[in-house]
C-alpha cells in the first residue's frame, strides 16, 4: 500500500499505560514506512516517551490530548455517560471522522465494545460486532469468533458471525473459501442446544460458505476449519481454557527439566523443539482481537500486553487496513444477506 495510513493509538489503555504503548508504537513507526500513529492520551505522560526519536519517525507522530482515561474496573454504561473526554473515546472518533483507519486500544473490553458500537455504528446488515482472534492448529492457525461480545446470541447472529469470520479469513490470510465450522458439543446433527441446530440449518441453507457443520472442542486446534463460529459466552470460556492449558504446559516442561542434572542435560538438547513449542503456542504472539461489524477497524490488545505484544496488534490493524477489511465485510453482507 503507497499511500500513508493512520492508526489511533488509546496510549493511555491496559494496566502500563503509555510505557508499554508508545515504544510499541515507534517501533510499528519503522517498521511501516507508510504508517502514521495520533498517540491519544495525556500529553505530559506521551511526550517523555518521545525522546531521540529520528526525523523520519517524528514527523508520522500526532499527540491528540484526553485529559481522561477508562479505568479497567469501569462499567461500559458510566464510559458511554461520561467517558466523552477519554482517550478511548477520542481514538474511536478520529476512525469515525476518517482522521484514522483504525483504533488500537489494551484498554477496558467492555468500554470499548460499548463505545464502538456508539460511535462507529455496525456495518448495514449486523445486529451485533463479534470479536475474532486466530487460535493455533496443527496445521496454522484458525479464526474464532465470537470470543466475548456477545453472551446471547440468535441463530440469526451466529449466521452473520459466520459470513464476517469467512470475510476477514479470506482477506487477510488469502484462503479463496475458508471452511467455516460451527461449534457444538457434537457432530450429530441431533446434538447442540436448538440455537445451534438453527443456526446451522441457516449457515447450510445459505448455500455462499464453505460450511463444513459442526466442529468439537478438541478439532478447534486440528486444523479442520479456517473459521469457527459460537457464541461469546461459549468462546470466551474456550480462548480462556486453552490460554490456561498452554501456559500449564509451559510450567510443566519447566518444571520436570529442572529435577536433576540428567533432565536438566536433556532441556539442553532439546531447548531448540521447546522454543520453538513455546513460540507457537504462545497466546501473546496472536495478541490483537479484531472487533468485527462495526464501520471502522478497531482492535483490542490484551490489558497486560508488553511492547513486543502490543506490537502485535498494531500489526493486525496495519493487516486489516492494508485489506480493507470492514468494506469487504460490508460488499460480502450485501450480496449474502440481501
Amino acid at each position: 500500500m503507497s499511500a500513508y495510513y493512520s492508526i489511533a493509538v488509546d496510549v493511555m489503555g491496559g494496566d502500563f499505560g503509555p510505557r508499554v504503548t508508545v515504544p510499541a508504537t515507534l517501533s510499528a513507526l519503522k517498521r511501516y514506512p507508510h504508517l502514521s500513529a495520533k498517540l491519544v492520551g495525556h500529553t505530559e505522560a506521551i511526550t517523555p516517551q518521545l525522546t531521540k526519536l529520528n526525523s523520519d519517525v517524528a514527523c508520522r507522530i500526532e499527540i491528540v490530548h484526553a485529559a481522561d482515561t477508562i479505568s479497567m474496573a469501569a462499567k461500559p454504561s458510566q464510559a458511554l455517560r461520561s467517558g466523552q473526554e477519554s482517550s478511548m473515546y477520542k481514538a474511536l472518533q478520529l476512525v469515525a471522522e476518517h482522521k484514522a483507519e483504525a483504533c488500537v486500544s489494551a484498554g477496558n473490553t467492555g468500554a470499548l465494545m460499548v463505545l464502538g458500537r456508539y460511535i462507529l455504528r455496525t456495518l448495514p446488515g449486523i445486529d451485533r460486532p463479534a470479536i475474532i482472534s486466530s487460535v493455533p492448529t496443527l496445521t496454522g492457525h484458525c479464526h474464532m469468533l465470537d470470543l466475548g461480545a456477545n453472551v446471547d446470541c440468535s441463530a440469526e447472529h451466529l449466521l452473520q458471525f459466520a459470513i464476517m469470520g469467512s470475510v476477514m479469513t479470506q482477506a487477510v490470510d488469502g484462503i479463496e473459501a475458508p471452511r467455516v465450522g460451527l461449534l457444538n458439543i457434537g457432530q450429530e446433527q441431533i446434538k447442540g442446544n436448538e440455537q445451534v441446530k438453527l443456526a446451522s440449518r441457516l449457515i447450510e441453507e445459505h448455500g455462499t460458505l464453505n460450511y463444513i457443520g459442526y466442529v468439537e472442542g478438541d478439532d478447534l486446534y486440528a486444523g479442520k476449519a479456517d473459521v469457527v463460529v459460537c457464541d461469546g459466552f461459549v468462546g470466551n470460556i474456550a480462548l480462556k481454557s486453552s490460554e490456561g492449558l498452554a501456559r500449564l504446559i509451559s510450567r510443566k516442561f519447566q518444571a520436570s527439566f529442572k529435577k536433576g542434572l540428567y533432565r536438566r542435560f536433556l532441556a539442553l538438547l532439546a531447548s531448540p523443539v521447546l522454543s520453538e513449542l513455546k513460540r507457537q503456542m504462545d497466546p501473546s504472539r496472536r495478541n490483537g482481537a479484531s472487533l468485527l461489524g462495526l464501520q471502522g477497524i478497531v482492535i483490542k490488545s490484551h490489558g497486560s500486553a508488553n511492547r513486543k505484544c502490543f506490537g502485535f496488534a498494531l500489526d493486525q490493524a496495519v493487516a486489516e487496513i492494508e485489506q480493507n477489511v470492514p468494506r469487504r465485510i460490508c460488499h460480502e453482507i450485501e450480496d449474502k444477506l440481501a
